[in-house]
């Protein structure tokens, strides 16, 4: 194997490794914010959990993220707006990465 074929190499890995931790950062953020809206919606314990796994499987709907938006907003009705859900989002994502890198 040449150099250029270990580099090559390396480079997909990297590759494969920095999607593999954005999927991973995304459904975190996904249950975390699955689990802000079971708290807004009263829910705690097994069923916030619960709550958080729905809107973890939501995300699958379609590319993006407005399947998720979408499911939170309707669940949550006038508790509240689409914006506030998206910043929300931003929000957990941004702790989702932080945790996966405190954890490795």
């Amino acid at each position: 194997m040449t150099t250029f074929d270990d580099r090559e190499n390396a480079f997909e890995n990297k590759f494969a490794h920095d999607e593999e931790m954005k999927f991973k950062a995304q459904a975190r953020a996904n249950k975390l914010l699955g689990l802000w809206a079971a708290e807004k919606l009263g829910k705690s314990g097994d069923d916030a959990d619960a709550y958080a796994k729905e809107v973890v499987k939501a995300d699958f709907e379609e590319a993006g993220h407005e399947d998720v938006v979408r499911k939170v907003l309707g669940d949550l009705g006038d508790k509240t707006t689409a914006e506030e859900i998206r910043a929300k989002m931003v929000e957990m994502l941004a702790k989702a990465k932080g945790q996966i890198v405190e954890e490795h």
